[in-house]
């Protein structure tokens, strides 16, 4: 994953939870001068994002950089695609990834690193409903586990 992350601008919260992450790359965004002001705002959403590869470079889709209120007539369209700024090595890696069988490649958050914008994508794989469920069932065991252990510190 990303080290020494500044500023978290965005996270795709749904990720973990409908996907089992399997690696984490951190990518730089190809942007205009009014999509990083608006996203210096706090003005992107990546819910509905995915990363695609296509031959030898990585396209973002479906991230929403809302319009700069400022930015008129330099303002470009808020769904374009987006190119991701990645080593070869990396991109090759990402390819054995997606070739094998149910593999999916998600942003996971944008954020600030030395002020440039950047991505942190993972290489997903669904969850059936089945691996939902018991996340569910884990996270509320742990819960119950905590606390009991507050009850009992309480009454020592």
């Amino acid at each position: 994953m990303a080290n020494q992350k500044g500023k978290v601008l965005a996270t795709n919260r749904k990720a973990r939870h409908e996907y089992f992450i399997e690696e984490a790359l951190e990518a730089g965004i190809v942007l205009v001068g009014t999509e990083v002001k608006s996203i210096r705002m706090g003005k992107i959403n990546i819910k509905e994002g995915y990363a695609q590869v296509d031959g030898e470079e990585v396209f973002l889709h479906g991230v929403h950089i809302s319009p700069y209120e400022k930015g008129n007539i330099y303002n470009k369209d808020p769904l374009r695609v987006r190119k991701l700024l990645l080593h070869k090595r990396e991109i090759r890696k990402l390819i054995g990834y997606i070739k094998q069988k149910g593999y999916t490649l998600i942003p996971l958050e944008v954020y600030l690193k030395k002020g440039m914008v950047k991505i942190s994508i993972g290489v997903a794989k669904g969850k059936a409903l089945h691996d939902k469920r018991r996340d569910i069932a884990k996270r509320d065991a742990n819960r119950n586990i905590q606390k009991a252990l507050r009850q009992r510190q309480k009454e020592i």
